[in-house]
C-alpha cells in the first residue's frame, strides 16, 4: 500500500492543520533549503525532515510529520482517519459527512468561490504581482486560509474550521484582516468570513461586535447514483 505523506501543524486554537508533504514544502522552500520537492521522492523529503528534528506518526496508509517542538500539542490523529488514510464517517447519529481534513475544505471552497452566496458580487482568488494565489496566503502575522477579491477589488479573508469553532477564531480572523487593511488592501474594503461545521453562541456573540465579519456553516452531502447500463 502506498503511504500518503502529510505535514501536521498545531493551530493557536488547539486544532491542527494537515497538508500534503510536497505541497507544503513547495510553499515553504526555506525549510529544506536547496531541495526542490518536485525533483525528489517523498521518502527523501521525509528523511530530511526527520534529520532536522521533526517527529512522525505512521499508519498503514499515512506517514505524518510533526514540526519540532509541536509533538506535545498534536494528539495522535489516527482516530480521525481510517487505517488506510481514508476519511471516516462522523459519530453515529450525525446525518452528514464532515471534512475531516481542513485542507480539503479549503481546496473545495477555493475552487468554488464563484458559486458561494456570500456577497452579491462574484469572488475569485486574490493573486499577488508575483503570481502567488490566495490559498494559504503568507503574511507577517500568519497564513490566511483563503484570500479572495470581488469585481471591485475589495478583499475577503476566510478563516476555515473543519469542526465546531470557538470564539478564538475571531481573534485570528481580525489579525489577518488588520494586516490586509494596512498592506495590500489599503483603500479597499476588507471583510472577514468564518466557515465552520458549527457556529456556537460564544462565536456568534463575539462576531456580532466586529463590523465586516460574517459567519457561515457548511454541510456536505455525499450521494451515489446507479450507473446506467451500456446501450
Amino acid at each position: 500500500m502506498v503511504q500518503r505523506h502529510l505535514i501536521v501543524l498545531p493551530r493557536e486554537d488547539g486544532g491542527i492543520e494537515i497538508y500534503p508533504l510536497k505541497e507544503w514544502l513547495r510553499q515553504h522552500p526555506d525549510v529544506l533549503s536547496g531541495v526542490n520537492p518536485n525533483e525528489v521522492t517523498s521518502h527523501y523529503l521525509r528523511n530530511a525532515l526527520l534529520r532536522l528534528g521533526w517527529t512522525k506518526q505512521e499508519s498503514a496508509g499515512e506517514f505524518r510529520l510533526i514540526q519540532p517542538g509541536a509533538a506535545s500539542q498534536v494528539q495522535n490523529i489516527g482516530d480521525a482517519l481510517g487505517e488506510n488514510g481514508a476519511l471516516v464517517a462522523p459519530e453515529e447519529g450525525e446525518a452528514d459527512q464532515i471534512f475531516t481534513l481542513e485542507y480539503q475544505l479549503r481546496d473545495f471552497l477555493a475552487a468554488n468561490l464563484h458559486t458561494l452566496s456570500i456577497t452579491e458580487k462574484k469572488l475569485k482568488l486574490f493573486v499577488d504581482p508575483t503570481g502567488r494565489d490566495g490559498v494559504e496566503f503568507p503574511t507577517a502575522v500568519g497564513l490566511i486560509d483563503i484570500l479572495a477579491i470581488d469585481e471591485n477589488g475589495d478583499f475577503y479573508v476566510f478563516e476555515l474550521k473543519r469542526a465546531n469553532s470557538s470564539d478564538r477564531a475571531v481573534g485570528q480572523l481580525t489579525r489577518y484582516m488588520g494586516w490586509v487593511t494596512q498592506t495590500i488592501g489599503k483603500g479597499r474594503r476588507v471583510s472577514g468570513i468564518i466557515v465552520a461545521k458549527g457556529i456556537g453562541s460564544n462565536l456568534r456573540y463575539s462576531a456580532s461586535m466586529v463590523p465586516g465579519v460574517s459567519l457561515f456553516e457548511y454541510e456536505v452531502n455525499f450521494q451515489l447514483q446507479e450507473a446506467h447500463e451500456l446501450p
